[in-house]
C-alpha cells in the first residue's frame, strides 16, 4: 500500500462574528491568559490570606459569635470576588457588588473586630452587632441565589432563543443638546460658588458655598441635591459618550469638532468632578465609568481593576480625605498598623446596620416603604411634604446623639428597616438577578464592533461605579445624582439606527 498524504486544503478562516466576540467577553490573548494567572495568588490572598492575617492580629476585641461570624464573611466575599476576578466573563455589577462587600462589609469590620475599635458607636447590646452580620450573610446569599436564577433565561415562542430588544443608541443631535446643558448647569454652578478656585480648595469650602448660595437650609437637602447633580452628572455623561464615540469611530477622530468638544468635556470634568471637591465615592464612580468606557472589552484591564482596588481600598481610601477639609481643620491620621485606618474612617456599615436594628428596636419598628418613598421622591422639598423622610443615616444618628450625622446606611439597612428580614432577602436576590441579567447584556454588546453609539456600553460602567454610592447609601443622598442622570439618558436614547442619528 503506498501512503495517502491527506491534507486540509488551507482555507481562509471568515472573519469572526460579533456574537462570537461578544461570548461573554470570551477573548482569549496572551496577555489575557497572564493577567489570570498573576490573578491566582491575588485570589487566594482576598480568600484565605488576608482574612487569616487580619483576624490573627493582636487587639482589644472579642473572640465571640459576631468576631467569627465577621471572618466567615469576609472569607465569604473574598472567594466571590475571587471569582469574579478569575472569571473569563466581564462581570461590572456584579464585581463591584462583591468589592464593596468584601471590603467595606468584611475586612474592614473584621480589623475593627480585631482592635476593638470602630469609627461609629455601636449603641446597642452585642447581639444586634451579631444579627446584623448574620443579616448581611443571608443578603449575599441571597445576591448569588439571584444570580443563579438568572441564568436560567425564558425560551423564544418557538422554543428558541428569545428575541434580543432593540438596542438604545444614543442620538448624535441630542447629545450635542445635553452636551450644551452640561456646560450650561456645570456653569451656573461653577459661578453660584464664587468660580472655579472654589474646586480646587476643599470639600469643606464647597459645603460652605452650598449654604451661602441659599440652597442648603435647615433639613431640606433637596436644593443641595439638584444644584450638586445637575453641576456634575450631565457633564460627566456627555464626556463619557463622546469618549466611547472617539475611540471606536474612525470618523469622529478624523472629526475636529468632535475632538474640541471632547476635550472642553475633559477640562469641564477636571474642574466639576475633580477628587478634590468631591466625595470620595463619587469620585471612585467617575472613574470606573472612565476606565471600562475608555477599555470596554479588555478582560486583563478588568481583572486588574478589581484586584487592584482592593489595594487602593486598604492603602489609600483611608487617607484619602486629605481636601475635605481646610489646612485648618485638617488633622494628618498618625497610625502605626494598617489595620487603624479601617476603625477611624468610613467604614462603618456593619456598626450602622447594627444601630439600625437597634434603633427599630427601642420602638419605631419597621417603616414599610416609608423611607423608600422618601427617597423615590426625593426632589419634593419639605415645605410642600412637612413629614418627608430623612436619610435614614441620619435620622439613626440624631436618635444616637452623635454630632456628626453624615453617616452610613447601607441597603442591607435600608431594605430590612423598611422590609423586615424577609423583604431584605428579596429585595437582594432582585438585585442579584437584575445585576446578572445586565452584565450577560452587557458582555454581549460591549464588542470591538458594536457601534459608537450603544448606550448600555456606557450605561453598565457607570452604574458599576455609583453602586459604591447606592450599596454604601444612605439611599436619599443617592437619589438626586440616579434621577438626573435618568433624565440625561432619556434626552439622547432613541431606538433609530439610520446614519442621520446615530453617532458613526
Amino acid at each position: 500500500m503506498v501512503a495517502t498524504d491527506i491534507r486540509t486544503p488551507s482555507v481562509k478562516s471568515p472573519p469572526p462574528r460579533p456574537e462570537d466576540e461578544a461570548q461573554w467577553g470570551r477573548v482569549t490573548t496572551p496577555r489575557t491568559l497572564l493577567s489570570r494567572a498573576l490573578s491566582v495568588p491575588l485570589a487566594l490572598g482576598f480568600t484565605v490570606f488576608l482574612p487569616v492575617f487580619v483576624a490573627a492580629q493582636s487587639g482589644d476585641g472579642q473572640e465571640d459569635a459576631a468576631f467569627w461570624l465577621q471572618l466567615v464573611l469576609t472569607m465569604y466575599s473574598g472567594a466571590r470576588l475571587s471569582a469574579m476576578v478569575l472569571t473569563s466573563r466581564r462581570k461590572l455589577l456584579q464585581g463591584s457588588f462583591w468589592l464593596f462587600v468584601y471590603m467595606a462589609m468584611g475586612v474592614a469590620p473584621l480589623a475593627q473586630a480585631v482592635l476593638g475599635r470602630v469609627p461609629t458607636p455601636v449603641v446597642g447590646p452585642r447581639s444586634d452587632l451579631t444579627l446584623a452580620i448574620g443579616l448581611v450573610l443571608l443578603g449575599c446569599t441571597a445576591f448569588d441565589v439571584g444570580v443563579l436564577l438568572a441564568r436560567h433565561r425564558p425560551a423564544g415562542r418557538a422554543g428558541g432563543s428569545p428575541k434580543e430588544p432593540r438596542p438604545l443608541m444614543a442620538h448624535r443631535r441630542r447629545l450635542q443638546l445635553l452636551t450644551a446643558v452640561a456646560f450650561v448647569c456645570s456653569a451656573a454652578f461653577i459661578l453660584k460658588l464664587g468660580g472655579p478656585a472654589v474646586f480646587f480648595s476643599s470639600r469643606q469650602e464647597i459645603i460652605a458655598g452650598i449654604q451661602d448660595a441659599g440652597v442648603s437650609n435647615g433639613d431640606g437637602q433637596a436644593g443641595q441635591a439638584l444644584l450638586r447633580g445637575f453641576g456634575t452628572v450631565p457633564a460627566l455623561l456627555a464626556m463619557l459618550l463622546y469618549t466611547r464615540w472617539l475611540i471606536t469611530s474612525t470618523y469622529a477622530r478624523r472629526k475636529v469638532s468632535v475632538i474640541v468638544t471632547w476635550a472642553a468635556l475633559v477640562a469641564l470634568n477636571l474642574v466639576v468632578n475633580n477628587p478634590i471637591s468631591n466625595p470620595r465615592y463619587w469620585f471612585l464612580t467617575v472613574m470606573f465609568a472612565m476606565l471600562f468606557t475608555l477599555f470596554p472589552v479588555s478582560a486583563a484591564m478588568y481583572r486588574v481593576a478589581l484586584s487592584m482596588a482592593v489595594v487602593v481600598a486598604l492603602l489609600v481610601f483611608p487617607f484619602a480625605d486629605r481636601f475635605r477639609y481646610d489646612e485648618k481643620n485638617y488633622k494628618p491620621v498618625e497610625t502605626t498598623s494598617f489595620l487603624e485606618p479601617m476603625a477611624l474612617k468610613d467604614y462603618d456599615q456593619i456598626g450602622m446596620f447594627a444601630n439600625t436594628i437597634t434603633f427599630a428596636d427601642s420602638g419605631p419598628g419597621h417603616f414599610y416603604g416609608r423611607q423608600l418613598a422618601g427617597s423615590v421622591l426625593f426632589a419634593v422639598p419639605r415645605s410642600v411634604w412637612p413629614g418627608k423622610p430623612r436619610d435614614t443615616g441620619v435620622m439613626v444618628g440624631q436618635w444616637m446623639g452623635t454630632v456628626n450625622t453624615n453617616l452610613s446606611s447601607p441597603i442591607w439597612a435600608e431594605l430590612w428597616l423598611d422590609f423586615g428580614p424577609l423583604g431584605m432577602g428579596a429585595g437582594l436576590l432582585a438585585i442579584g438577578y437584575a445585576a446578572a441579567r445586565v452584565d450577560r447584556r452587557y458582555a454581549k454588546r460591549a464588542t470591538r464592533r458594536s457601534p459608537p453609539g450603544s448606550l448600555i456600553s456606557v450605561v453598565v460602567p457607570l452604574v458599576a461605579g455609583y453602586s459604591f454610592i447606592l450599596l454604601r447609601g444612605p439611599l436619599l443622598q443617592a437619589s438626586g445624582r440616579v434621577a438626573i442622570a435618568a433624565m440625561c439618558l432619556a434626552l439622547v436614547a432613541t431606538y433609530r439606527t439610520d446614519s442621520s442619528t446615530t453617532l458613526r
